[in-house]
C-alpha cells in the first residue's frame, strides 16, 4: 500500500509538506499542493481518516439534523451543505430527526454523543432547552440554520419583515382586498414559521388602516395544499380577494392553479406572492421573495469552519436579507366593472 513517505518522494518535497497540501492544514503553496495531489492521485495513495484522526484529534466529520429531507427549502439546504462540506474536506452524517420521541432522544444521546464528530449543523429545528444544554456539554461546535438557538451561532432571514415586504408590495400596487393564506397556527412549523409570516401580514395591513378580520385562510406548505385552499377560497365570487400573499411559494403555485381552473386571470383578477424564491417560481412567473437556502446552507459550513479554528462560541445570530424578485404574478387591481 502507498504511503505518505512515497507521496512526498513522487511529488519532490518533504513528507510533512505532502501531509499539510493533503490535509489542507497549513500554508502550502497553490503549485505544490496541485504536484502532491497529481503524485498521490498517480500512485493511488488514500490518507487513513483515523491515522489523521490521532494526530489532529479531528475526525473530518460533521452531524447535520434535519426535520424534512423532501421539502423544497430542506432539500435546497441539505444538497449545500453537502457540497460546501465536501470542499472543506468534511464527510457529512445525515439524522432525519422526528418530533419529541424516544427516536429523538436516541439521536441526542447516542448518536451525536458517542460518534466522533468534530461539530454539528441544525436545519430548521428547535431544540428544547435540554437538547441546547447536550449539545453544548459534548464540547463541539453547533452552528444552526433556520432561527435562533441559545448560544449558538445561526443563520435565519426574518419571516416577519419578509412577510410584511410581501403584502406591502400588494399594497403599493393598489390592491385593498388582500388575504393570506399560510400555514396552520396549530400545526406551527419550527421557529414559530407560520405565526411570524402571519404577524408581519397583519403588520402591514394594520399600518395601511386596514381590517385583519377574517383575513387568513390555513393551508398546508404543499402545492396540493395551495391548490386545495384556492378552489375554497376562490369558488365564491362574493368573498373573492384582489390578491393574495402566499406563506410559500409552493402554496402559490397551487393557488394559481385554482385559479387557472376557475377561469380566474392572474394578475388582471388576482394577483398572487410568495416567499421562497423557489426554481418553479420562474416557471409560473410568480413574484416572491427569496430566501436564498443554499446561501444559508454555505454560510453554516463556513461558520462552522470558523468555529472549529477560533472555538470562539459567540452565538451570534446572522439575519441574511431576502430579495424581492417581482414577475408578472402581481399588478394593480382591475378597476371594478371592466
Amino acid at each position: 500500500m502507498s504511503a505518505i513517505a512515497d507521496v512526498a518522494r513522487l511529488a519532490g518535497v518533504a513528507k510533512a509538506t505532502a501531509s499539510r497540501a493533503l490535509s489542507g492544514r497549513g500554508y502550502v503553496s497553490t503549485e505544490t499542493r496541485d504536484k502532491v495531489i497529481a503524485a498521490a492521485r498517480e500512485i493511488g495513495y488514500v490518507a487513513s481518516p483515523n491515522a489523521a484522526s490521532l494526530v489532529t484529534g479531528r475526525t473530518q466529520s460533521v452531524g447535520v439534523i434535519i426535520p424534512f429531507i423532501s421539502r423544497w427549502f430542506f432539500g435546497e439546504v441539505l444538497e449545500s451543505l453537502e457540497f460546501a462540506l465536501l470542499e472543506q474536506g468534511y464527510d457529512m452524517t445525515l439524522y432525519n430527526l422526528p418530533p419529541a420521541s424516544p427516536e429523538r432522544d436516541r439521536v441526542f444521546e447516542f448518536f451525536l454523543a458517542r460518534k466522533r464528530f468534530d461539530g454539528i449543523i441544525s436545519v430548521g429545528v428547535a431544540l428544547s432547552e435540554q437538547e441546547v444544554d447536550h449539545l453544548h456539554r459534548l464540547g463541539r461546535p453547533l452552528v444552526g440554520v433556520g432561527g435562533p438557538i441559545r448560544g449558538v451561532p445561526t443563520i435565519e432571514i426574518d419571516d416577519v419583515a419578509a412577510a410584511r415586504l410581501a403584502t406591502e408590495h400588494l399594497l403599493s400596487l393598489g390592491h385593498r382586498d388582500i388575504v393570506h393564506v399560510g400555514g396552520s397556527q396549530v400545526d406551527e412549523m419550527d421557529f414559530h414559521v407560520h405565526s411570524n409570516r402571519l404577524r408581519g401580514f397583519q403588520a402591514a395591513m394594520l399600518a395601511a388602516g386596514l381590517s385583519v378580520s377574517g383575513c387568513f385562510y390555513s393551508a398546508e406548505f404543499t402545492m396540493p395544499g395551495g391548490y386545495e385552499r384556492g378552489l375554497a377560497l376562490l369558488g365564491d365570487p362574493r368573498r373573492r380577494p384582489t390578491a393574495i400573499f402566499a406563506a410559500s411559494d409552493e402554496i402559490a403555485f397551487g393557488l394559481i392553479l385554482a385559479a387557472r381552473e376557475l377561469g380566474i386571470r392572474v394578475p388582471t383578477e388576482l394577483s398572487v406572492i410568495g416567499i421562497d424564491g423557489h426554481p418553479h417560481a420562474e416557471m409560473f412567473r410568480l413574484t416572491t421573495l427569496a430566501q436564498h437556502p443554499r446561501a444559508q446552507g454555505e454560510l453554516a459550513v463556513r461558520t462552522l469552519v470558523a468555529e472549529l479554528a477560533s472555538r470562539s462560541g459567540t452565538g451570534e445570530s446572522t439575519v441574511l436579507p431576502t430579495s424581492l424578485i417581482i414577475r408578472s404574478s402581481t399588478s394593480a387591481p382591475r378597476v371594478r366593472g371592466t
